[in-house]
């Protein structure tokens, strides 16, 4: 045996992981203190602020985050592609996804008045629903750059070289947290805009993300190689399967964020203490949540090179080595949460002195409590469905959130808060729907359905092997 094979990493083993893992970690590391940055400006500029932040945020996810999803899944078949060696069809796939991605602008603008009136059915306070009307606007109309975002990182990921990845969104993110500062609280020339300010800087850094990552995805030399007008050109067939397989994705994640926004919305009505306590332990759990998510797109990247190159046992391998390193990274984050709960409230201590910090902490120590126990759930839903999304598993995982979201969580919520149930009693509901959706994904995984799928047809020289078939069983 040769010192390069011995040195080879083992197919979906942790060398492999980890070189794919380490930058979209790290990436979404970045996104996560961009993220914290904001709350905790948004908390020291005014208690109505960091109420009206989160409810408005996740609400303008909600109705991005399907055409994300969408466009996003061309790297799923980019993936594939790549492990097929087909370079020519990873351009392709992703000039679909951003296609489908320009398309998705006017759909988001006409969503907006739907968000505004879930907005006033919330019946938040007058204030927080001015905050809240103004942050989900200017998030709306800058929307595109979402699944803009999500088809061309895609293309990188779906290669292998998530280092762009990681450059792009720390750059974006880094600009993000400077505007946020100038334009919330007035500095460098900038007017104060409070709320609307760390709107503007969303909206900005994802646009300079998006261009930073199309800039290098237009240098590609298979794009060049095949000419622009080739590489880029709708691709009918291609675009279908696209759509076929990154519809149930895409519904998948509305159903499952939007069951949330609701979640969200309901803490609203338990006062403002409770919604206040509740959006600071989300901020600090997007700590953990946003890194994770990191390991979620790892896996299913890895999974679907593997899947492409008609490598289910590897596959298999990947998707439980990114599973155990999501694991590990989730009890170092959650110590954090047992240990010091106080720390992350100091953090966000209101500047008007709405709430003390003791009052906060009075809910904020046993939310952070539960959210290290759901923590640990949370890991195997989101790497395990991102492992199953990128085999092509996406029917299932669409099914089994709208079940989970729409026949479980909300409804629960519902019921408990009718019953007179505080935000404690919310929150342990939340951690119960959390443990039955990583019961059934660890089930479809540990099961192997997903082995038999195919998204993509092996071109002719390419190693053709012919497809068992690409229905779900």
């Amino acid at each position: 045996m040769t010192a390069s094979r011995q040195s080879a990493p083992t197919p979906g083993g942790y060398r492999e992981m980890a070189r794919i893992a380490a930058p979209l970690i790290l990436s979404m590391a970045s996104y996560t203190i961009m993220q914290f940055c904001d709350r905790v400006f948004l908390s020291r500029f005014s208690s109505v602020a960091i109420q009206a932040a989160l409810p408005a945020g996740i609400l303008a996810h909600t109705f991005v985050c399907f055409f994300q999803a969408l466009a996003g899944y061309a790297g799923t078949f980019t993936a594939h592609y790549h492990g097929a060696k087909d370079p020519a069809q990873c351009v392709r796939a992703t000039a679909q996804g951003l296609w489908l991605a320009l398309a998705s602008w006017p759909l988001i603008l006409l969503l907006i008045p739907l968000g505004q009136t879930v907005m006033r059915l919330s019946a938040h306070t007058p204030a927080v629903y001015e905050a809240e009307r103004a942050y989900f606007l200017i998030l709306m109309a800058g929307g595109v750059a979402v699944p803009v975002n999500a088809a061309v990182g895609g293309y990188f990921m779906g290669v292998g070289r998530t280092h762009v990845n990681l450059v792009a969104n720390a750059l974006g993110c880094s600009l993000n947290i400077a505007l946020n500062y100038a334009m919330i609280f007035g500095r460098w020339g900038c007017p104060s805009l409070g709320i609307a300010g760390a709107a503007y800087a969303t909206v900005i850094s994802a646009t300079v993300t998006g261009l930073i990552q199309l800039a290098l995805f237009f240098r590609e030399r298979p794009l060049r190689a095949a000419g622009w007008r080739a590489a880029l050109r709708p691709d009918a067939a291609l675009l279908g399967r696209i759509v076929r397989f990154g519809t149930p994705s895409g519904l998948q994640l509305l159903m499952d964020i939007g069951s949330f926004a609701v979640f969200i919305m309901l803490t609203g009505r338990l006062g403002g203490l409770a919604l206040a306590a509740s959006n600071i332990a989300f901020s600090i759990n997007n700590l953990a949540f946003a890194p994770l998510l990191g390991f979620g797109m790892a896996a299913s990247t890895v999974v679907g090179q593997h899947q492409g190159a008609r490598h289910p046992d590897a596959a298999l391998r990947a998707g439980y080595t990114g599973l155990k390193m999501g694991l590990l990274y989730m009890c170092a984050i959650g110590a954090t949460f047992v240990l010091f709960p106080r720390g992350y409230f100091e953090l966000f201590r209101p500047s008007d002195g709405a709430f003390t910090v003791e009052e906060l902490l009075s809910l904020g120590r046993t939310m952070l409590l539960l959210m290290t126990v759901w923590g640990l759930l949370d890991t195997v839903s989101i790497i395990l469905s991102g492992a199953l999304k990128g085999a092509g598993d996406t029917r299932f995982v669409m099914i089994y959130m709208i079940l989970g979201g729409w026949l479980a969580l909300v409804p629960g919520s519902v019921l408990l808060l009718r019953l007179g149930y505080g935000i404690i009693g919310l929150w342990v509901w939340l951690a119960a729907y959390v443990c039955v959706l990583a019961v059934g994904f660890w089930w479809r995984w540990h099961k192997g359905a997903w082995r038999s799928i195919r998204l993509i047809e092996h071109r002719e020289g390419l190693d053709y092997i012919p497809p068992v078939t690409d229905e779900i069983h």
